[in-house]
């Protein structure tokens, strides 16, 4: 009788505790979600790639504060990919193999984008890549959320003619395929424009080869300077530009690379005046950007600027974590799925991914560099643009044909493969999967001769647009 008693009154103590605990109890013993960030936290690369870093633990933090995913903690593991593709292959076939993560945050430059790509693809994996990047490529198992040439660097050009009258275009580039693609996709451009290519140089990363571009940029007579140089070479090539006298208000200079954080360690005092284009700075006049960037200075300190690539970092972790919640698992098949109809109302404005390409619909921003290191920006667009991956300039057999011999080659000739007339682009399989190499040394090349295209340039109504210049009113 008393044995009973006591078993009753325990039921009913401990079953209204075990109702309230039990479903916590049963959420701490769910195994983690485990993640990967792989980007270059040495060699020259590092210079851009360590902010990426650090906006990638800042959203996995809030998640974590926030409950988690699912009822389940979020763990991560940070990789060095060294500035190396191979490295990066290697770090990212451990991460899957040995870390057990469920997706990877990382890469910056198209070698290193390719190197993991083809590991998360035997594996049936994600990369989520927050850099800007060329295009020209398709892939299942890699959303981008940075911006692509047709969101960046062909409404930088159409400024840059229609606002600067700027009619001789110098093109800088890096050793890599975007250099090579975004320096196919502005000679195109230019012709369709009117325009005049004067000439264009390749730098590797560490800088070598700088006092030849700077000679020929000098010697060309050219208006303006398109610039997709990246990392360290970058310190030398300003620098140098402005010890040739070819000083912003002389001879501007338009970034698709350069950001506010890239200018901490750049010699800003002799940058002032010079440009970039990007989806977002860290001046936009919006209550969620000024958000955004009091929590990343709260954790980073005051004097840390934003940046396009932190807010695209930051962005691709948000999304994916939305993707997570609403597939209810973190599989990658569905988690795919649901990635594809993912939107977020980001501190530049509406962020979305594209259903049918996985790259992101991004606003458009263009800025002059001030003396604080940051950007007023000049002009702007009042809704996002399209991802277009392959541009229309040319056709998409061209433009596999030309990356295939670019990673094949490392190398950007007179004697790349000749233009056929443009078609609309189509939704593309996946292209060549070859290992990109870094290219020879300060290739320089006077202008030569373009060969005649139909292409024209779209309307400002265009989704794959070029899109005509106004005033900002920001």
């Amino acid at each position: 009788m008393r044995r009973g008693l006591l078993g009753l009154i325990g039921v009913l103590v401990l079953g209204p505790l075990a109702a309230w605990f039990g479903p916590g109890l049963l959420r701490r013993v769910e195994p983690p979600i485990r993640v990967g960030i792989l980007h270059s936290r040495t060699g020259p690369l590092a210079i851009s790639e360590a902010a990426m870093v650090d906006a990638e633990v800042m959203a996995l933090n809030e998640i974590k504060q926030a409950g988690g995913l699912l009822g389940r903690d979020v763990e991560w593991v940070i990789a060095n990919g060294e500035s190396d593709p191979k490295t990066f292959g290697r770090q990212a076939r451990r991460l899957i193999d040995d870390e057990h993560v469920s997706v990877i945050f990382g890469g910056m430059t198209s070698a290193c984008r390719e190197a993991i790509d083809e590991v998360v693809g035997l594996s049936n994996h994600l990369l989520i890549f927050p850099s800007n990047y060329e295009g020209l490529d398709f892939s299942q198992n890699v959303v981008c959320t940075g911006s692509l040439p047709n969101q960046q660097v062909i409404p930088a050009v159409n400024w840059c003619f229609e606002t600067l009258k700027a009619r001789k275009f110098f093109l800088a580039g890096s050793s890599d395929v975007m250099s090579y693609a975004i320096h196919t996709i502005v000679r195109d451009q230019l012709t369709a424009l009117g325009a005049s290519f004067v000439g264009e140089g390749f730098l590797e990363i560490n800088g070598d080869g700088v006092p030849g571009v700077i000679a020929a940029i000098k010697a060309s007579g050219a208006d303006v300077v398109i610039s997709s140089v990246v990392g360290d070479a970058n310190k030398a090539f300003y620098h140098q530009m402005t010890q040739a006298g070819l000083t912003p208000d002389k001879l501007p200079v338009l970034s698709v690379t350069i950001t506010e954080d890239d200018l901490r360690q750049l010699p800003v005092a002799e940058m002032v005046g010079d440009y970039a284009a990007w989806g977002y700075f860290q001046t936009i006049d919006r209550k969620e950007n000024l958000d955004f960037v009091k929590a990343f200075q709260k954790i980073h300190g005051s004097d840390r600027p934003t940046s396009d690539s932190i807010e695209a970092a930051y962005g691709g972790v948000k999304l994916w974590a939305q993707a997570v919640e609403e597939a209810g698992t973190a599989d990658t098949t569905e988690v795919r799925k649901y990635l594809r109809r993912q939107s977020r109302n980001a501190p530049e404005g509406i962020v979305s991914i594209d259903y049918d390409t996985m790259h992101a619909w991004r606003p458009f921003y263009l800025g002059k560099i001030r003396r604080d290191g940051l950007f007023d920006i000049v002009w702007s667009l009042e809704k996002p643009i399209r991802p277009v991956p392959f541009p229309m300039f040319r056709t998409k057999a061209y433009w596999e044909a030309a990356v295939e011999k670019w990673n094949k080659t490392g190398r950007a000739d007179d004697d790349d493969p000749p233009a056929p007339s443009p078609s609309p682009p189509s939704s593309p399989p996946r292209t060549s999967q070859a290992s990109p190499v870094w290219g020879p040394r300060s290739v320089v090349r006077p202008a030569a001769p373009e060969p005649t295209r139909s292409a024209a340039v779209p309307s400002s109504s265009s989704t794959s647009s070029v899109h005509r210049a106004r005033p900002t009113t920001r």
